[in-house]
């Protein structure tokens, strides 16, 4: 099991998540407002504005307040703060 920092020390499996779209479309903003009824939303936002939002195979929705780009290097393996933990 891998876990990827999504924000503010927030960790998710990355082998949990299908998709990481961004909260602007009229279709997320629906299934965010689907999930936060239903009791699937996780924000770990921290009172940020919502950047990113992955969806994982159990159907939860995480709000991130990190930028689409900087979660997709991380899930990917590619996070530059991560590669300098690992050269010390």
């Amino acid at each position: 099991m891998k876990l990827v920092n999504i924000g503010f020390g927030n960790m998710v499996n990355i082998k949990r998540v299908v998709a990481l779209v961004s909260p602007e479309s009229s279709p997320v903003k629906r299934m965010i407002q689907d999930a936060k009824e239903s009791g699937r939303a996780v924000d770990v936002t921290c009172g940020r504005k919502t950047r990113s939002v992955l969806i994982t195979d159990s159907d939860h929705v995480l709000l991130s307040a990190l930028q689409p780009d900087t979660l997709s290097a991380r899930l990917n393996g590619k996070d530059i703060a991560d590669e300098e933990v690992r050269d010390e």
